[in-house]
């Protein structure tokens, strides 16, 4: 996102701080001056766009996008919701991308070196657009837990990483979504970096009986809000 939109329209007491102890990363990489914020010039305002040409039918199940000879294994889940302004006005025609941990708790990236099994007809990334309502709806597997090297004995909870564009390539806000009842939550540091419990609510999805189907898979609801009282937080 754009240093204007972290600083005027972020709700503080909910968004997590750049620097946060317990998030080790985040002492080095932090900034240690206030930011300056910076107008857009003609060509970010511009250009580029996004439109529906871009998305492929796949592009939101990620059971199936990337399947070569078989389904994606682990258990199914049906993630929607909705994008929403500060005022609870859909957002439409706004480009979501997830990205995820597959059901064993890792990446197809060559710096997770966990010692877990990839799986072959699962990359663990999908899009799409928000339709009229600010809706928009994706298939996948629920990512298992894997370890890192922030503490001792640090796991961080299943989770999916969201980003939300905008109009241009400035334009971007990303967070993350976790699932209800992970014992994991009260020992995460990024999640526990939110400062509010308000907040970290937020972050969590719901499990919602209606989007679950039978004999296929367990449905969840997760808004996201942009701004305002409600508003979701970010990364």
């Amino acid at each position: 996102m754009t240093t204007s939109q972290r600083q005027g329209t972020l709700d503080w007491s909910l968004q997590p701080p750049y620097l946060h102890a317990d998030y080790k990363s985040t002492v080095k990489r932090a900034p240690r001056q206030p930011l300056i914020p910076l107008a857009h010039s003609l060509a970010e305002l511009t250009g580029p766009v996004y439109g529906h040409e871009h998305i492929r039918p796949l592009d939101n199940d990620l059971t199936r996008n990337a399947a070569v000879n078989g389904a994606a294994i682990g258990e199914r889940i049906i993630v929607t919701g909705r994008v929403l302004d500060k005022r609870g006005n859909p957002v439409r025609n706004s480009l979501l991308e997830i990205w995820q941990a597959n059901a064993c708790g890792r990446y197809i990236h060559k710096g997770d070196q966990h010692d877990a099994p990839l799986d072959p007809n699962f990359t663990g990334a999908g899009r799409v657009l928000t339709d009229h309502n600010g809706e928009y709806c994706f298939t996948s597997i629920k990512p298992g837990a894997y370890p890192w090297k922030n503490h001792a004995n640090a796991w961080r909870p299943a989770h999916i990483h969201f980003s939300v564009f905008g109009d241009n390539f400035l334009q971007r806000l990303v967070t993350q979504m976790y699932f209800p009842g992970d014992p994991l939550l009260p020992l995460d540091p990024i999640y526990n970096s939110v400062p509010s419990e308000k907040g970290r609510q937020r972050l969590i999805a719901a499990y919602d009986h209606t989007v679950t189907q039978p004999l296929w898979a367990l449905g969840y609801r997760f808004d996201i809000v942009l701004a305002g009282s409600f508003q979701t937080p970010f990364e």
